[in-house]
Order: structure tokens, then sequence, then C-alpha cells
């Protein structure tokens, strides 16, 4: 099986719902396993809400969400063109955040890594983010 879905949505923090919602439906038709479904569903959970605290700051803007199956492995790619991350290798390290002030727990990345198979990051400053994710589902 192969197929493709592009959604571009305002950086608000509804839209982290309506995400992880169309990603699981999207990926229905391969028959994931609740905890597989759970886990893509978590990892973009995270990665919209990075785009939207992180990356848009308090600006408004789009992102760009899209889900390849590609046999039984499902990549999922979300892109800003918010400030960008100054040092990826340091943003993904455990409990690092750069917005302490917030509150925020500094674990999005390694929620992403732990949920996924593989994960590529790449961001310029004022250019914005991309996020690569990747699983591959066990044969139903």
């Amino acid at each position: 099986m192969k197929s493709e879905v592009t959604i571009i949505m305002d950086s608000n923090s509804e839209n982290e719902m309506f995400a992880r919602i169309a990603i699981a439906a999207f990926i229905t038709p391969l028959n994931p396993t609740i905890e597989e479904l759970n886990d893509i569903k978590t990892a973009v959970s995270e990665a919209i809400t990075n785009a939207i605290i992180h990356g848009y700051a308090d600006k408004s803007g789009k992102i760009f969400l899209t889900c390849k199956i590609i046999g039984r492995e499902v990549v999922i790619k979300i892109e800003d063109n918010g400030i960008g991350i100054d040092d990826i290798k340091k943003a993904m390290e455990p409990l690092y955040t750069s917005k302490p002030d917030m509150e925020r727990s500094g674990i999005g990345f390694t929620v992403m890594e732990t949920f996924m198979d593989k994960i590529f990051v790449e961001s310029k400053k004022n250019f914005g983010t991309t996020i690569v994710m990747s699983k591959n589902l066990i044969a139903s």
C-alpha cells in the first residue's frame, strides 16, 4: 500500500488534537495495534505542540503535516516557518527547554524518539523547522 496526505493548519493549540485524529484516521487501513496508534498520535502531538509553542511562540503561522504510507511504514513530516532551532543537538537533550518560564518539561523530542523508529530534525534560524519521523508497523 502506498498513500499520502498533506494537511495545512494554523498554529493554534486546537489543531494539535485535530492532527492526532487525522493521522489516526489516515493510518487505520493498515490496522495498527492500539499501542502503535497511541505511539504515533503521541509523537505527532509533541511535534505539533513544539511547532506552536517554540516555532511560532506568540505569532501565528502555518504548520504543514504530511503523512506517507509506504507498505507498512508510516512516515510523518511536520514543518513550520517559525523561528527555527539554534542548537538542534541541545534541543534534543532530555529535559532541555528553551521556555522554562512556561514550565515546559523539555521531553518533546525524547517522546518522539521513544515512540517512533526514526526521527530526523532540520532547522534554519528564522526559516523554520522540519521534523521527519517514521515507524514500521507490525504485520497484521
